[in-house]
This record gives C-alpha cells, structure tokens and sequence, in this order.
C-alpha cells in the first residue's frame, strides 16, 4: 500500500509538471509572433545616425586616420551588429607623424561588423597605396584585426608600369605583398600609350 501511494505522489507530482510546463508554451506560443516582430522592429532600428561626418583620428596630436561620410546608421541591437554607410565613404591614414598620406580608400557603399573587425566596401571600391598603385573592384573586404583585404570580384591594379587585372584578391592591408587569385593579365603602361 505504501509503495502504490507513493507511485501516485509521482503520477499526480508529473501531471502538475506537465500542465505548467503546457501552459507556459501554450503562452508562449501566443506571444511568439509578436515578440518576434518587436525583436525585428528593434534589430531594424538604428541606435545612432550621423550625417555629414568628417573627422581626425588622432593619436598624441599626431594624426593617425581621417574620416569623411555623407551619413552613417549605426545597429547595435541587430544580430550581427554593424555600422552602415549608404552613401559611402573617404578614408585616409597617415604616416610620418602624420603628414604623409600613406594609403586612402574609398567607396560608394559600407559597412563595418563591429564584432568581426570587418570592413565591407561596395560599388567602385579605389584603394591607393603609399607606392601610389591603385586597386579597382566591385567589392572589397578589410579584416583590420588580421591586416588583411581580400576580394573574390573582378580586380584591377594599376601601377607605374603595369594595368593586372584577375579575379579573386588577397594581400596585407599595405598591398605590400598581394596574390591575384586568377589572373587575367598584364599590359604594360607604356605598351598602352604606344611607345
């Protein structure tokens, strides 16, 4: 007899259990949908937006970056938080306590993934290096974490005597060292100009 008691605590202990936790879900359920549109509506919403921004980075008075964008949306509460510029963007850094312009970048649309330290730059993407060679792509993607850009689109690098051209990039965020993944080819500057 003790022992069928007990069993019964257990059957009636279980169908409590199971009726809380189905009418939790069964509430749950109820709300979900608009939950989810209230979750959507917010990752939608910009936390911060700036227009006309033009600004120096600076590092002990020396500047490090300059900045300039017609405006800027910044997501924190999207999944992947990021920082968008619609209308795209100019970038510069300096060396030599800043009054050599070592490289400059711009683009006519971009985003910055805050958590991946990842730049992606879109529509006639120009990246100029300190040597003055000049990088041409559809898109382009900038890892400031690793030093890194790298693209998987049509790219052209023009130097003082060679137009390359290929698909796929990659290189140190200096152009330093820089690999085209499938060549198209190499005209020579002053083939082009007929001499």
């Amino acid at each position: 007899m003790y022992s069928t008691h007990k069993i019964n605590i257990h059957t009636a202990s279980s169908a409590i259990v199971l009726l809380a936790v189905s009418v939790l879900l069964s509430s749950c359920m109820r709300n979900t949908r608009e939950e989810l549109h209230e979750v959507e509506i917010e990752q939608e919403r910009a936390t911060f937006t700036v227009q006309n921004l033009h600004t120096f980075v600076t590092d002990t008075g020396v500047y490090k970056y300059e900045f300039e964008t017609p405006d800027l949306a910044q997501y924190d509460n999207a999944e992947e938080p990021y920082t968008d510029f619609p209308h795209g963007l100019k970038f510069k850094m300096f060396s030599d306590g800043g009054k050599t312009i070592r490289s400059r970048i711009r683009c006519n649309n971009a985003r910055y993934f805050k958590q991946q330290n990842l730049w992606e730059l879109n529509n006639d993407v120009e990246a100029v290096t300190a040597k003055n060679e000049i990088l041409n792509t559809e898109q382009l993607y900038w890892n400031t974490a690793e030093h890194r850009i790298y693209s998987d689109k049509f790219v052209k690098i023009t130097t003082a005597t060679q137009v390359i051209t290929g698909i796929g990039f990659e290189s140190d965020e200096k152009m330093s060292k820089y690999e085209i993944k499938h060549p198209g080819g190499e005209i020579s500057v002053a083939d082009s100009k007929g001499n």
